[in-house]
């Protein structure tokens, strides 16, 4: 596997949910020169998470100023019903949770119709094997190393054990899937995260609460390299 993922390219994708939402479009454009491979957009509803933050309409208006792959997290509890909407709005990447209400074949279907690319995720309490069903119906599993809703927490260790059996599981298949981790990923975790088998790491407050992004995005790729030499 360790060899597998040294062939696998590492991908930084900065979560809007930690810039200032009074300077978003400059920030978001600062985030693409400074070398982001895509933008991680949270979308909460108050109601499946106990936040609330933006939907399709400021997706829309980011559209307009970026050329970053849009990595959009729905945490909402009806996914199906937006699918339209985020994609016309521009996102590239629709991911949503598995503990949702919705059923899971069909909004991983209706995904694909509307020409995103489907991801699906799982809360700090749902296994690994939740998502063994649905791997080869997804681009990217997107494992949460906090608490789903807001920003700034720690990073949970023990998500490590999930995307190592979820890269298990995607290498046994022969599958191609991209594993993302979200929540706590900074230069100290991301070593840790990459080694288990992750190759996008989100990052919310690493990145926008430093002085310079290019920076600290350089900081990440430095740090993902860094792997556990196997006896």
């Amino acid at each position: 596997m360790q060899d597998a993922l040294a062939r696998r390219q590492v991908k930084i994708s900065p979560s809007i949910l930690a810039c200032d939402f009074s300077r978003l479009g400059e920030q978001v454009s600062d985030v693409e020169r400074a070398g982001a491979d895509m933008l991680h957009l949270d979308v909460m509803d108050g109601h499946f998470v106990p936040n609330l933050s933006i939907g399709p309409g400021v997706i829309k208006s980011l559209r307009a100023v970026s050329g970053l792959v849009f990595d959009t997290h729905l945490m909402i509890t009806h996914p199906l019903a937006y699918i339209k909407a985020f994609a016309e709005a521009g996102c590239d990447i629709l991911t949503f949770h598995i503990e949702c209400a919705d059923n899971i074949s069909r909004t991983l279907a209706e995904i694909q119709k509307h020409g995103m690319k489907p991801g699906l995720s799982v809360k700090p309490n749902t296994p690994a094997s939740a998502v063994f069903p649905y791997l080869g119906d997804i681009a990217m599993a997107l494992v949460m190393t906090v608490e789903p809703g807001f920003g700034g927490q720690a990073f949970i260790g023990e998500m490590c054990v999930k995307i190592s059996e979820l890269r298990e599981e995607i290498t046994r298949r022969g599958l191609n899937t991209d594993i993302e981790v979200d929540g706590g990923i900074d230069a100290s975790t991301a070593p840790l995260a990459i080694n288990s088998g992750a190759n996008i790491l989100v990052a919310g407050s690493s990145v926008f609460g430093a002085e310079d992004y290019a920076h600290a995005i350089k900081n990440l790729r430095s740090a993902a390299k860094r792997r556990r030499i196997k006896d």
